[in-house]
């Protein structure tokens, strides 16, 4: 495991715990195969190794991290069939997050999307493809957030803790069109209050990518 983390205040500290891995996970600064081990975990979080354990178990419990022995914990591999479960969920409950949007998001929000789509374009024409995988999950997730549907908010999180990994890595195979491109769509759909067209938009932007993530996820499994 590459990533280090910062030390987290003592109050919840099992849920602060949980917080930073859950978000290291999604963001993609945790890497397929990491190897997260306890103690060093503890001592980056400046906690003892309790909160780390809890949170640890909760993440295995969604699936998010793999308890291999109670001293190899890692993170999942996706597999083609793996992905393809997510992905099939992403479409579905991504794209009645972006139809649930566009009915209620208020003229002022729609801004947060064009600064977003606007600061991946840079970050894509910059080569800076860590901020541009930050800011296309940001994209999505504004989407999600905006629905007002928390129920639904978590299980997309759920799934974006499982494939978040995998994306990350991807990601540079990615093109700026298939990046980007479905994102001023989901924009257009917004401003037009349009439903289905949101719905529509967001489906294609997780379809753009699958062929793509599907060849990569096979050449992780040679």
């Amino acid at each position: 495991m590459q990533h280090r983390f910062e030390s987290v205040e003592h109050a919840s500290l099992g849920a602060s715990v949980y917080g930073h891995l859950r978000e290291a996970l999604i963001e993609g600064r945790l890497k397929p195969d990491d190897r997260l081990r306890i103690r060093e975990l503890a001592d980056q979080f400046g906690t003892s190794v309790t909160p780390v354990r809890d949170a640890i178990l909760r993440l295995a419990k969604e699936q998010a991290l793999e308890m291999r022995s109670p001293r190899d914990i890692r993170v999942p591999v996706l597999d083609v069939p793996g992905y393809d479960e997510v992905y099939t969920l992403r479409l579905e409950l991504e794209g009645l997050a972006a139809a649930t949007t566009a009915k209620r998001i208020q003229s002022h929000e729609l801004e947060l999307f064009r600064r977003n789509i606007e600061e991946n374009h840079q970050a894509l024409s910059n080569g800076d493809m860590e901020s541009a995988m930050r800011l296309n999950q940001r994209f999505h997730f504004h989407l999600v957030e905006l629905a007002g549907l928390p129920l639904l908010e978590r299980f997309i999180d759920s799934l974006w803790m499982r494939a978040g990994p995998v994306i990350a890595l991807a990601y540079r195979e990615f093109s700026e069109r298939v990046a980007i491109q479905h994102h001023w769509e989901v924009l257009d759909a917004l401003v037009a209050r349009s439903e289905e067209g949101a719905r529509a938009a967001i489906r294609a932007d997780i379809e753009d990518g699958y062929e793509m993530m599907a060849h990569f996820l096979s050449t992780l499994r040679r």
